[in-house]
């Protein structure tokens, strides 16, 4: 672990050197530029969203607790270490103008989908802004999977089918969160993200709503393409790592592949040492 929060470190402190307003390699312990803040952050007035046009299937409460989802707003030490990633993340995306923020790993099993899933819940809590949840792990779509029992039609539809895309958002019961799951699996994954019919999606996604965040569920970065391909399309990244899995030339070698797109931030998932960031560097 003590060499993972060593690269950290390095590689916070190459960017740094480098970089302007937030660099690849910053995270969630850099100062932050009161000054900037109050003059980009917007006023509080709390978002209303009336689900008349989009379809809405509760997720089940006992099914969210068993895989590990966070809904309480009660005093909890993983509720609570989520909301402090939460105000991490509102002030850069904010503080930037960035509005599409991917969440990926090095390798498969560091717990990225479970990440977006809790911060993006997380986020709709905020009364600033909605929140849109999409499964852009293509080969590997799960999303769904950790909500509902049932499989829903999903992005796959959308993008083999020509399904029109307001058919297959699904408001989970969250207020202000919106998902966009999953479906079928595309071994050509990569090439499906940089299809003309992909490129459609993002930009439907962007303006359809202005005060909305986008997060996406990705891939494991080290194991396809396929976060490289859809870099164009992306304001920020988090980088998961698990604690005594990632190994430090994994992490080198993930932030390497990013090279200049921001970095938003790090989070150590699985971390046996107590922290009151809960792992968040």
């Amino acid at each position: 672990m003590e060499r993972i929060k060593a690269a950290l470190a390095r590689a916070r402190a190459e960017r740094e050197s480098t970089a302007g307003v937030l660099g690849p390699g910053d995270t969630a312990d850099r100062p932050v530029d009161r000054r900037n803040l109050r003059q980009t952050t917007p006023p509080v007035t709390e978002v209303k969203v009336n689900y008349s046009q989009t379809a809405t299937l509760p997720a089940d409460a006992v099914r969210l607790r068993e895989n590990r989802i966070i809904l309480t707003q009660e005093q909890d030490v993983i509720a609570d270490a989520y909301k402090v990633l939460r105000t991490h993340v509102l002030q850069r995306m904010r503080t930037n103008g960035w509005k599409t923020l991917a969440v990926t790993s090095p390798m498969d099993g560091n717990g990225k989908t479970l990440t977006a899933i809790n911060l993006a819940i997380s986020l709709a809590q905020d009364v600033n802004q909605t929140i849109l949840l999409v499964d852009l792990d293509l080969r590997r779509p799960t999303l769904g999977r950790y909500l509902w029992e049932l499989p829903t039609r999903g992005i796959s539809d959308y993008l083999t089918e020509g399904t029109d895309l307001g058919s297959l958002l699904v408001h989970p019961g969250v207020e202000r969160l919106t998902v966009l799951p999953g479906n079928h699996s595309f071994t050509q994954s990569s090439e499906m993200l940089l299809s003309p019919r992909m490129v459609q999606l993002v930009q439907e996604l962007k303006t359809r709503y202005e005060n909305r965040l986008i997060v996406f569920d990705m891939p494991p970065l080290l194991t396809s393409d396929d976060v490289l391909a859809f870099l164009p399309h992306l304001d920020a990244v988090m980088l998961v790592i698990e604690d005594g899995k990632t190994t430090k030339d994994q992490l080198d070698q993930a932030y390497r592949l990013l090279g200049d797109k921001h970095i938003i931030g790090t989070v150590l998932n699985k971390s046996a040492e107590a922290s009151s960031a809960a792992g968040y560097y």
